[in-house]
């Protein structure tokens, strides 16, 4: 806490030791913070810390799933995010001096996912982003009083939604909504003159792995099924602490356009899941996290609509060291691999990678000075002469956290084993492949190496 006047700085907080603390609000008294934290918890909660003492105390827990955001306006209103699956659990709530919620009817937001949720100057409204595998990302503004109407009048409860309409034409940001819908969206983002329709919303799945957990996917299909099964790209999250959500991805609608279903699995190790499962990768355990993409294989070489000799392996960043340990640890069931900004040598990555970052990454995949020996027999560039699929590799020249040599040096030993390689190096891209043109050049290249080798 920062007194403005005398500038003190005091720490409310007493035992921060694995403990996350997020966003933090003013209750409208000035007494409580508002913030969801996992102190005590293996999930993310609602609570509200005494400004004086740092007292805890739990308002509102979300069961299995994660809190994720909070906004509170002056006057009470609050709003928060619960993390389902991936899918986004709205909740708006008048809160109570004592810190008791009641609930609001629950707005009827587009798309899978929403957030960044800003209060109008009265506190009638509030707009939120919002982004869905067939919706790119659009604004949406919600009336409050339409909400606040719809509970006193006895409407839709918490969950029955409210109904959403388009903008109004002419309109302007504000304006009230009429007709009774509680929810505006006020943007229509454009889809480059691809029909919306053509889109593929995934079916949310989960398959057994070697220890009996049941590991979450997302699973796309293409519109057409050839006879004996599609062709799969299993696209691995980086992070590793990140989790793979139902957002709209373009260049996923562009591979599954071209033939390709997409299995997108959230292994041991991803957020979302709780601490426990976040943790279950650590250091020795890391290897874990690869025997979760075998069992991946396991449950698509038995699916109807997949074709099991055309399997491939593509990720980035950490999801490149997990495309690069699969092609070595299950080398005859890939038909190809694409490592975009991966990690190939641990060693390297970590006396190469940014100062500030790696004591952060050692914490993750261990110390080069406890863990050598170990980083080293995990690490992909050690066992390249198992790899047996076409492998793609992709990077930026001026990559600071993964440096560009964890390309070059895993592209040349692939090529000395007689492995068939593309390496794509944009002297102009960092971490990850950001500019439009680079991209249609980086992925129109990976789907014609994939159309040829699959």
């Amino acid at each position: 806490m920062l007194d403005l006047e005398t500038r003190e700085r005091r720490q409310l907080t007493t035992d921060t030791s694995g403990v996350r603390y997020g966003s933090l609000q003013w209750g409208p008294t000035g007494e409580w913070l508002y913030l969801v934290t996992d102190e005590g918890s293996d999930t993310m909660y609602l609570a509200r810390m005494h400004a004086e003492t740092g007292t805890v105390e739990t308002v509102r827990t979300g069961g299995e799933w994660n809190l994720g955001s909070v906004a509170l306006d002056e006057s009470g209103l609050l709003v928060y995010s619960r993390n389902v699956d991936g899918y986004t659990d709205l909740t708006l709530a008048d809160l109570a001096d004592d810190g008791t919620l009641t609930d609001l009817p629950t707005p009827d937001v587009p798309g899978n996912l929403a957030g960044g949720i800003s209060f109008g100057p009265d506190g009638d409204q509030f707009s939120l982003t919002s982004t869905g595998r067939t919706l790119n990302t659009n604004v949406s503004v919600v009336d409050v009083t339409a909400l606040r109407d719809a509970a006193t009048d006895g409407g839709e409860s918490r969950g029955g939604g409210t109904g959403t309409t388009d903008r109004p034409g002419g309109g302007e940001m504000g304006a009230t909504v009429g007709d009774g819908e509680a929810v505006v969206r006020w943007t229509d983002a454009a889809t480059a003159g691809i029909p919306r329709e053509t889109f593929v919303e995934p079916e949310l799945v989960r398959y057994e792995t070697f220890d009996d957990r049941e590991i979450p996917a997302f699973f796309s299909l293409p519109a057409e099924i050839p006879d004996g099964g599609a062709p799969v790209i299993v696209d691995i999250h980086g992070g590793p602490e990140s989790q793979r959500r139902p957002s709209f991805s373009g260049l996923r609608q562009y591979f599954l356009s071209r033939g390709y279903a997409v299995f997108e699995p959230n292994v041991r190790g991803s957020t979302g899941y709780g601490r426990d499962y976040t943790h279950l990768d650590d250091v020795e355990n890391r290897m874990d996290s690869v025997r979760d993409i075998g069992a991946a294989l396991d449950w698509l070489e038995a699916h109807d609509a997949v074709d099991s000799e055309r399997i491939v392996a593509k990720g980035g960043s950490y999801g490149g060291f997990m495309v690069l340990a699969s092609l070595t640890e299950f080398p005859e069931r890939w038909a190809a691999g694409v490592d975009s900004v991966g990690i190939a040598n641990f060693v390297t990555f970590l006396e190469n990678t940014g100062s500030w970052r790696q004591e952060l990454r050692e914490a993750e995949y261990g110390s080069l000075e406890e863990d050598r020996e170990f980083l080293e027999s995990i690490s992909p560039i050690h066992k390249v002469d198992r790899i047996e699929a076409p492998l793609f590799v992709i990077h930026g020249a001026n990559d600071p956290r993964v440096p560009v040599g964890e390309a070059r040096q895993v592209a040349e030993e692939a090529r000395e084993q007689g492995v068939p390689v593309e390496l794509l190096v944009f002297e102009d891209e960092g971490h990850g492949i950001a500019k439009l043109d680079n991209r249609i050049e980086a992925y129109t290249d990976v789907v014609a190496f994939l159309d040829e080798h699959v």
